[in-house]
């Protein structure tokens, strides 16, 4: 049994999704698919737009076949420790051949180039990426810049621009660029078995806000420019889908009634059923909270830099503006600045927030990020590869919440504990604002789909 992997948000599934599933196993000839995928709170530093169970379930309606959460404290954070934890996920399983990602670039081989510089970093590169960061440039762009100097002097990479792959600026820039690299990177660090496929993704930008119907292709030519596939599906980014959702308020549907028809272009028609059924939350229904604890961290007098990846100068910004009561999003703002941009404003927020530590990221990181494997849901022609799994992982894994007790031992079931906390302050949330009487981590059972 041949298994391909995707480490993914699916925040919320769409058309895209479901095509990268299906190619994934068509280029790889996979039989299985397993998804490693965020729970409630995502990459970008924000709760999911739905939570972790119903996106399972878009997964599993659209052609994934077993789909596992990577915990909360990787899943918001950067795109290195993002893309590490679900390659340790999927590595660690045992049973994984490929890793398939989509990318704008569409060619392995020079994101892989540009990995093994970031495994190595060279003299050169290290001096240059460092004074960016002295001149006060954020990471992304201090590394850019870094890099793009390390790779003309060494006239080593491509400098053709007729394509994105020869575009240098373009390939370590793009958003899914830049995770495909760092995916590669981490299948390069553990020197993994699985092999790297990328998927070339065309039509609306990651952080196209857009609504607009438009045709979109996924290809892995590597010889040529893509051309759009006769089945390649017209599917807004996820980003859009989003703003969209935003406009459902209360329990009145009728915000987003109007755009139904739209989305029923954009998702596959299962899921398109639940996103009636489920219910929206977006950052500003965890503005309360966030002051509740920066309150508290106040009183206390506790540094915020005791938590994961809040630096000092960042932390001191927080703290000045901590009696400011505004948004989630205007705080993020607010914050901001040429060296931190919104992103990283918003995880380091969102790691506050959820009392995620820099001992805790530390401690998990030496023990390989992953302590325990748990199933958010599975297809009944997964079982066999579930079977599998128990059969060749080292890890326990975890298909109900009470079992975790009796099979974790005690700093894995520490670490559990703390991220079912997580998820239950996403789901005390999306309770407040539903009026809904939500199911629990302990009463959500691990259920047999499709």
């Amino acid at each position: 049994m041949k298994t391909v992997g995707i480490i993914a948000e699916y925040n919320p599934f769409h058309n895209g999704h479901a095509y990268q599933i299906r190619r994934a196993k068509e280029l790889t000839g996979a039989d299985c698919c397993v998804v490693a995928m965020s729970g409630d709170f995502v990459q970008r530093g924000a709760p999911a737009v739905f939570d972790k169970y119903t996106r399972a379930r878009m997964a599993l309606s659209s052609g994934a076949d077993l789909v596992l959460e990577i915990p909360p404290l990787f899943a918001a954070g950067s795109a290195e420790d993002f893309a590490a934890c679900g390659v340790a996920l999927l590595d660690r399983l045992g049973v994984v051949d490929a890793l398939c990602f989509g990318s704008e670039c569409g060619q392995i081989e020079p994101m892989m180039d540009i990995a093994k510089i970031l495994c190595e970093e060279p003299e050169a590169y290290r001096k240059t990426l460092t004074d960016g960061l002295k001149n006060g440039l954020s990471f992304p762009q201090a590394r850019q810049n870094a890099l793009e100097a390390y790779l003309a002097d060494a006239d080593c990479f491509p400098k053709e621009k007729d394509s994105e792959a020869g575009d240098l600026s373009a390939l370590l820039s793009s958003p899914n660029n830049i995770l495909g690299i760092e995916y590669c990177k981490a299948l390069l660090r553990r020197e993994s078995r699985m092999e790297p496929v990328t998927i070339l993704r065309r039509g609306s930008g990651y952080h196209d806000t857009h609504f607009q119907e438009k045709r979109s292709a996924l290809s892995t030519d590597s010889a040529a420019p893509a051309e759009p596939f006769s089945d390649a599906p017209a599917y807004p980014s996820a980003a859009a889908i989003r703003e969209i959702l935003k406009k459902r308020s209360g329990q009145n549907d009728g915000g987003i009634r109007p755009y139904f028809t739209a989305l029923s272009e954009s998702v596959p028609a299962p899921v398109l059923t639940l996103i009636r059924d489920a219910y929206p939350l977006t950052p500003e229904d965890f503005s309360a909270i966030l002051a509740q604890q920066l309150l508290a961290l106040q009183l206390a007098d506790r540094p915020l830099t005791d938590f994961y990846d809040v630096p000092e100068n960042l932390a001191a910004r927080i703290g000045k503006r901590t009696l400011e009561f505004a948004g989630f999003s205007d705080r993020c703002s607010a914050l901001k600045t040429k060296q931190y941009t919104y992103t990283r404003v918003s995880r380091a927020l969102t790691h506050i927030m959820l009392g995620m530590t820099a001992q805790d990221a530390g401690a998990r990181k030496a023990h390989d990020y992953i302590s325990y494997v748990r199933v958010l849901g599975f297809r009944r022609e997964g079982k066999p590869l579930l079977a599998a799994i128990q059969k060749a992982a080292p890890l326990p894994l975890i298909t109900r919440t009470a079992d975790a007790a009796s099979i974790l031992d005690e700093i894995s079931l520490a670490e559990f504990r703390r991220d079912l906390y997580c998820s239950h302050i996403y789901q005390a949330v999306l309770a407040a604002k539903s009026g809904r009487r939500i199911a629990n981590e302990y009463t959500t059972g691990l259920r047999e789909f499709f």
